[in-house]
């Protein structure tokens, strides 16, 4: 088995060996740092973490030995385990999550200590923060106020995309949203529809109608008006849904599933003109 496996293959289509290879792969000091980089990245899906692959991980981005990507993307792969804990729970036999829960806590703990640690270059500071809000903990709000004060672009990133997953920051992403930073801009639209924040309608509107809106901010203003809902945000949903850009289409179909309005939902004429293209884009 090698990387190119799982380079050519979605997550669900990857061998049963597929968690034993990481590990062999990941703690392989020989492999190449960009192999390296990318098997990291591999290891953070749902379909391959483990308890083992979280010791692994945690190892590398607590290296100092390591580059600064290698370490950030380490991190960062541990976020959506951390994600998908949160929302399960250990003995449930259809919803078990992946790791125990003992790794589960000594994650959190890593990576708190990695944010803390101000002898840790910011790029893995960073990447620890990002990771750890994606399950609960009492030192996240502060530390994202003191992210997104700190007039640094990178932490203010940071900040913005943490305030997706933290209650307690609507005025933030409102203000956010103003934010001429593209990066920025795109993480504030994702988090007005995550966390719903009255008043952002008008300005994802604006960007789902406007042909000059830049892809990014495009997908990220599909993904939000899943999350807000409400009927001209559905109306706007099934116009792209008919879209002949396959990846628009396929991104407001899955943002029509998180509105509860997936396949079969829309009105009986407009699933029968399939050639039909109303699409702003």
């Amino acid at each position: 088995m090698d990387l190119l496996i799982l380079q050519v293959n979605e997550p669900w289509q990857w061998p049963p060996e597929t968690s034993a290879f990481l590990h062999e792969f990941l703690t392989n000091k020989s492999n190449k740092e960009s192999d390296l980089i990318e098997a990291a990245g591999f290891a953070g899906e749902t379909v391959a973490i483990n308890d083992q692959l979280c010791e692994d991980l945690l190892a590398l981005a607590a290296d100092p030995s390591r580059s600064d990507e290698l370490r950030g993307i380490a991190a960062i792969s541990l976020g959506p385990v951390l994600e998908e804990c949160e929302m399960s729970e250990w003995g449930d036999p259809y919803d078990d999550p992946p790791i125990s829960e003992d790794t589960f806590e000594k994650v959190k703990d890593s990576l708190h200590r990695l944010y803390q640690d101000s002898t840790v270059p910011k790029e893995v500071r960073r990447r620890a923060l990002e990771a750890s809000v994606r399950a609960e903990a009492d030192w996240h709000p502060a530390a994202i106020q003191a992210a997104y004060a700190s007039g640094d672009r990178e932490w203010m990133l940071t900040a913005v995309f943490a305030m997706r997953f933290v209650p307690g920051f609507d005025s933030e992403i409102l203000k956010a949203l103003k934010n001429p930073d593209p990066e920025i801009h795109v993480e504030a639209v994702l988090g007005a529809g995550n966390k719903q924040v009255e008043g952002s309608w008008p300005h994802i509107r604006a960007l789902l109608t406007d042909r000059k809106t830049s892809k990014d901010l495009l997908f990220a203003a599909i993904e939000a008006a899943g999350h807000i809902g409400g009927e001209e945000a559905v109306e706007l949903l099934y116009g792209f849904r008919r879209s002949k850009k396959k990846d628009i289409s396929e991104a407001a179909d899955e943002a029509l599933t998180y509105a509860n309005l997936g396949d079969g939902d829309e009105d009986d004429e407009d699933e029968d003109d399939e050639d039909e293209d109303d699409s702003p884009f």
